[in-house]
């Protein structure tokens, strides 16, 4: 495999995914041991090539490939690893940094261009909504889903809840607000990138 060190030194990576905002800041990527507990328990790397163990050592090798590496994208967030690591580690962590690093350089596109319809329901509604384009396999997937979802107004309604949806001043603010940030230009670039 040909490492390309952008870096000075290999910890430089490291200590850039230290300082990234998202980081914990607990410094468990430099006290790793390579001990293999997070792949040992991992799902992921039970059902693919993915290998927690692999990817901090690869960050503390400097190698700046893997912001370029499918594998990142097979982390799923359970944080199972950050809760068996001895040192504090959180792989999970590393790999939402490693993949925003992965956006900011637009190498993702491909990769986020499915969750859009996260995106636009954040944007369109205020709110996080599983994308329509996700209903056929939950339907297949998860018995009684589709009915729930059908009745999900009647549901929150015989219980006394308010609509799911906030008000329409809510939504504008924070559309306005994803506007301002620049997540809106964000969305509209990937979405744009991948019709080309």
């Amino acid at each position: 495999m040909n490492v390309q060190k952008i870096t000075d030194t290999p910890l430089n990576f490291a200590e850039e995914i230290i300082n990234d905002i998202k980081s914990s800041k607990e410094d468990g990527i430099l006290k790793c041991v390579q001990c293999g507990m997070c792949t040992s328990t991992c799902p992921a790397a039970k059902q693919s090539d993915y290998n927690p163990r692999d990817i901090i050592e690869r960050v503390l090798q400097g190698d700046e490939d893997l912001i370029e590496d499918d594998v990142i994208w097979n982390c799923f967030y359970c944080y199972t690893c950050h809760s068996i690591c001895p040192v504090g580690n959180s792989v999970c962590e590393v790999n939402q940094i490693l993949k925003q690093f992965a956006i900011a350089k637009g190498v993702a596109d491909d990769k986020i261009y499915d969750y859009l319809g996260f995106a636009d329901s954040y944007y369109n509604s205020a709110i996080g909504a599983i994308p329509s384009k996700f209903y056929p396999e939950i339907k297949e997937d998860v018995e009684g889903w589709w009915e729930f979802r059908q009745n999900l107004g009647k549901i929150r309604e015989e219980l006394g809840l308010d609509a799911l949806t906030p008000p329409k001043d809510v939504i504008d603010e924070v559309s306005l607000i994803l506007t301002n940030c620049g997540f809106k230009e964000r969305i509209d670039k990937v979405r744009n990138n991948d019709e080309l």
